[in-house]
């Protein structure tokens, strides 16, 4: 628990006066320390008991409160089976790779019975992001929130809200997720779907067992109200709504937006968003609904989790109100709600894009099939990103870098494809084998990337969200087909782009985004979907350091879990 503000993890009534708080106390960057406690807790669920691992036995865990400007120093001490480490899903971490987590690319997994403390300066970022185990699948539920308050006496760029709440979608299985996890690996195959869907860790009312575990917001009539919406889901993009209210969209992955009203949202996992809802509806009940996206034939867990809006003085009788979401399928949707996404670009809150590029790269998204000794049927499925599949080391990449180790990998990752090809034409069934490879591309610092993420119809085309450690970037440009670098180009924005660390790969279309390399270290580059993330689907960036020691990786905490 966090020895400032501790009382931030209690009731919403507590994380009133938590936030009233925050923005009364004297204008100073304080440090904040946290213990995670890695430990295994049974819970009930859809009728079904099962361990399950937790941070402070929390499911999900703590929520990590902060401002901008505060160092956080959060001591993780494993006391389960597996080894855990743990990552700050959009905290830049500049010139501390140490901290960001992902086991065997920044640090090696913190063993049974050890420790290891997170020490994480937030640098110029406010808003809303969240932590998560990064080892195995073990996020399913080892995954919180991380709420980042504006700097004292700086409001939001919007109206104050009376109350916030977080809302955490997340995916549920009855089974023990690592082995269901290993039964699909001896498979070579897709392992079982999720059961459920579940906010804040409770699937509502439309599962079975499940009245009690329902997640349920109480507001008062005519009050505005910040909703911290994040996607934990391992592998779904997901829709959210409540009945018979807006969702004004004013922040994405902790990075003011130009507002604007909907009445749903479109959510990837690893995104987060924040929405203003007025309860401004004839006082009753109203359903809160998560349910997936998927436009590609791709089977989903199809499920609706649920949470309830509830006015003030209603009994829990009445009967709520479910909201009109949009089909499983709706492209259209899609597009049109991610199309109206818009940085705010003011003078507090510029969108620095970068207008002049010194590195283009083009990489294709492509699923594929190789041969398998240990699998059932002699192959697997897999996945990569310009035909290379990622092999994790042994040791952590950030290590192998900063001490010259050799033999751990290459920096010739290529820019792009080795062969070109018709990337969403008809399915392509044939010559599905990729290369294996620990390969890696290098970045000059400070230098300008522009990075063509192109989906193909290698066995199927389907939406990635792919998420960059380390940086934010720009998502200049996307489009469905074959991105044209003669045509397109000309129609990126430039001016306004929305800022993010995460960004969903449209099925059977392409996206470009832009980042200045100004962070040096190992940054990990993956899809967020954990199958393909299992698969093979990422690779990472090596950025050079810069040329003074200000500019350059910190040496490594003396803490760092051994390999």
């Amino acid at each position: 628990m966090a020895k400032t503000n501790s009382f931030c993890w209690g009731s919403s009534a507590l994380l009133f006066l938590c936030l009233v708080g925050f923005f009364s106390t004297p204008a100073k960057a304080a440090l904040k320390t946290y213990q995670f406690d890695v430990q295994v807790k049974n819970v009930s669920r859809l009728c079904h008991s099962k361990s399950i691992v937790t941070v402070n036995g929390m499911f999900p865990g703590p929520t990590v409160y902060a401002r901008e400007g505060d160092t956080l120093l959060v001591n993780v001490t494993n006391h389960a089976q597996y080894n855990m480490s743990i990552h700050w899903h959009g905290l830049k971490q500049y010139r501390n790779g140490w901290a960001d987590g992902p086991a065997y690319i920044t640090q090696c997994p913190i063993k049974t019975g050890h420790s290891y403390t997170y020490n994480i300066t937030i640098t110029g970022q406010r808003g809303t992001l969240w932590w998560h185990a990064h080892i195995f699948w073990l996020r399913a539920t080892v995954y919180g929130a991380i709420v980042i308050l504006p700097k004292q006496g700086t409001g939001f760029p919007f109206l104050q809200p009376y109350k916030e709440a977080n809302i955490v979608l997340g995916e549920w299985w009855n089974n023990d997720v690592e082995e269901v996890v290993k039964q699909g690996n001896k498979l070579g195959l897709p392992p079982n779907m999720s059961d459920a869907h579940t906010i804040n860790g409770k699937p509502g009312p439309l599962f079975p067992c499940s009245e009690k575990h329902t997640y349920a917001l109480e507001v008062e009539q005519g009050k505005t109200y910040l909703l911290r919406i994040i996607n934990a889901a391992l592998n779904d993009e997901l829709f959210f709504a409540i009945a018979g209210h807006n969702l004004k969209v004013v922040e994405i992955d902790a990075v003011y937006t130009k507002p604007f009203t909907s009445q749903a949202i479109l959510i990837a996992p690893g995104q987060t968003t924040n929405v203003l809802v007025q309860a401004n509806q004839a006082p009753g009940r109203y359903f809160m609904a998560a349910r997936p996206f998927m436009d590609a034939p791709v089977s989903i867990d199809n499920k609706t989790a649920t949470g309830i809006l509830q006015y003030k003085s209603i009994p829990n009788t009445v009967q709520p109100v479910l909201p009109q979401l949009p089909a499983l399928n709706d492209t259209a949707f899609a597009l049109s709600f991610n199309a109206k996404l818009r940085s705010l670009n003011t003078a507090q809150f510029p969108a620095s894009v970068p207008l002049k590029v010194d590195r283009h790269l083009f990489y294709t998204i492509g699923l594929g099939i190789n041969q398998c000794t240990t699998c059932l049927n002699g192959t697997q499925l897999t996945a990569s990103l310009n035909n290379i599949t990622f092999v994790m080391p042994q040791i952590g990449l950030l290590q192998a870098h900063y001490f010259n180790t050799k033999g751990v990998f290459t920096t010739d990752f290529p820019d792009r494809p080795p062969t070109p090809f018709n990337y969403t034409g008809a399915p392509l069934n044939a010559n599905l084998g990729t290369k294996l490879g620990t390969r890696l591309s290098k970045l000059a610092f400070n230098s300008t990337v522009e990075l063509v993420l192109q989906d193909t119809n290698l066995l199927t085309v389907e939406s990635h969200p792919f998420h960059l450690h380390g940086y934010n970037f720009f998502v200049v440009g996307t489009g469905v087909g074959n991105f044209d670098p003669k045509k397109d180009p000309a129609k990126y924005n430039l001016v306004d782009p929305p800022e993010r660390n995460t960004i969903g790969v449209p099925t059977g279309g392409w996206v470009a985004i832009r980042f200045r390399a100004d962070n040096p270290g190992v940054w990990f580059m993956h899809c967020h979907l954990e199958l393909h993330t299992s698969w093979g689907l990422k690779t990472a960036f090596v950025v050079g350091n810069g040329k003074d020691s200000d500019h350059s990786i910190l040496p490594p905490p003396t803490d760092l879990p051994p390999c």
